[in-house]
């Protein structure tokens, strides 16, 4: 397995040829951060939504009512605190009603590959690449490499950790040309 996005397009209207070269670049920014980062192998899951999307997320997952640029939902143990997973019972076991695993390799964890999740409100990228005077590109690259940092763990809660993570981010920026 290599390093891979699958992603989603929950606005309205979906996808189109402009989101297909979306997809292009950030695949590219994956293959560089993943590098930069000594990550070879994994799943990003990449959602672009709307504001009211994203809003009801971060409600949801982070207790703050109102929209967002990016959100991160990790799956790496070592990225911090996971949210807690429900599945139906009837869901749980893909056996036979009964049967019990004998084979370890059968019994592998399904989301072992998943790095996690990266969701993005496209209108506030659109609105921020306005604000700071750079392409729509390049703040949607920002917000996708902010995103897959997170899922690996990193933060920007002190000013330690921003330099860090805003110097990793710009690093894979420039790489891949997208430079203010």
């Amino acid at each position: 397995m290599t390093l891979s996005l699958e992603w989603i397009d929950e606005r309205e209207g979906g996808a189109g040829p402009k989101e297909e070269a979306w997809m292009e670049l950030l695949e590219k920014l994956l293959k560089l951060a993943g590098e930069s980062e000594g990550v070879a192998k994994g799943i990003v899951t990449l959602t672009l939504t709307d504001d009211e999307g994203i809003r009801e997320l971060n409600r949801q997952y982070r207790g703050l009512d109102k929209p967002t640029d990016v959100l991160s939902f990790s799956m790496v143990e070592s990225a911090g605190e996971e949210p807690e997973l429900h599945f139906d019972e009837e869901y749980e076991g893909t056996e036979e009603e009964g049967e019990e695993w004998t084979d370890e390799a059968q019994a592998e964890d399904p989301f072992a590959d998943m790095l996690g999740d990266v969701v993005i409100s496209v209108p506030r990228a659109e609105t921020q690449a306005a604000e700071y005077g750079h392409s729509f590109e390049r703040e949607l690259g920002f917000l996708f490499v902010h995103g897959f940092l997170h899922l690996l763990g990193y933060d920007h809660g002190s000013e330690e950790e921003e330099k860090e993570m805003f110097s990793k981010q710009e690093a894979v920026l420039a790489k891949a040309g997208l430079t203010r």
